[in-house]
């Protein structure tokens, strides 16, 4: 296997020189904006982030007893959603390599939190019944490694999600997409926090949206660890859900499609999602 073909993205040399560097500073990114990403994050999606990130989870199969996993958690915007559908955090594990992130996510709720990065997870094999990412998959290292480790902490039957913001490829939806995410998002961020370590931290979420390799490139990577029944599902051309299973059948079936959504979620793509279709 070719050794770069499934980097998430090429090395942003304004930033480091070479992959390997990439954790060191996306740490201090993150540690240094923790505090302003809730309310960046929430004025950023009209305040229908919550809402999505609860019915993506309950559409993929989110249950009251599962033991899940919430890799890169962040300040625990999808654990506290999962919390809500499994009626407790008690089965809920948060791994994030931010401190900074972290100590903002244990004020949220009562859940597991492990410092540690998702290409080498502190876990045993077969330890979780569903595992989540959301819109972290960017910072990764490598979509290979990351992985691989995601099929062996899942149990058999096991499921991974992972949420991601994918450019359009329609040129009047990339206009847009561009203009809002790359100049318009940074300058209000700074403008609401005057922070500049909030707003480097979301002109670098641009910067990794813009460069992220295409959804073909996760899907393969998914199939190449093990996975089984993998899919893409599209919300109007922005929001992509990364879904497979963890299943002992050798059997691949790789799809990217559209699915059906409920009233309530073609609302939410209305709200937020209009400009970039």
């Amino acid at each position: 296997m070719e050794p770069d073909k499934f980097l998430p993205h090429p090395p942003l040399t304004e930033h480091y020189s070479s992959t390997e560097g990439k954790p060191a500073f996306v740490n201090r990114l993150f540690d240094a904006g923790a505090k302003y990403y809730d309310g960046v994050v929430e004025w950023g999606s009209l305040r229908s982030g919550s809402f999505y990130r609860r019915s993506a989870q309950e559409r993929h199969g989110l249950k009251p007893g599962d033991h899940i996993l919430d890799v890169a958690c962040g300040t625990g915007l999808m654990a506290v959603e999962a919390t809500k559908i499994l009626g407790t955090a008690e089965n809920i594990t948060c791994l994030d390599p931010s401190e900074g992130m972290l100590a903002v996510a244990r004020t949220k709720l009562p859940a597991k939190f492990v410092q540690g990065r998702a290409e080498q997870m502190p876990f045993d094999e077969n330890s979780f019944d569903f595992l989540t990412m959301g819109y972290a998959l960017r910072h990764v290292t490598s979509l290979e490694a990351t992985f691989r480790e995601y099929h062996r902490v899942l149990r058999p039957g096991g499921k991974v999600l992972i949420l991601e913001i994918t450019k359009p490829s329609g040129q009047v939806g990339n206009f847009f997409f561009r203009l809002y995410f790359g100049r318009i998002y940074p300058a209000l961020t700074l403008l609401f926090t005057r922070s500049h370590a909030a707003r480097n931290m979301m002109r670098y979420y641009w910067e990794t949206m813009d460069a992220c390799v295409p959804p073909t490139v996760v899907l393969d990577a998914l199939r190449a660890a093990g996975f089984v029944d993998v899919k893409r599902t599209r919300m109007l051309g922005l929001f992509s859900e990364y879904s497979a299973v963890k299943s002992k059948e050798l059997i691949y079936n790789y799809t990217d499609d559209f699915l059906d959504f409920s009233f309530a979620d073609s609302l939410f793509c209305a709200m937020y999602g209009w400009a970039f279709f």
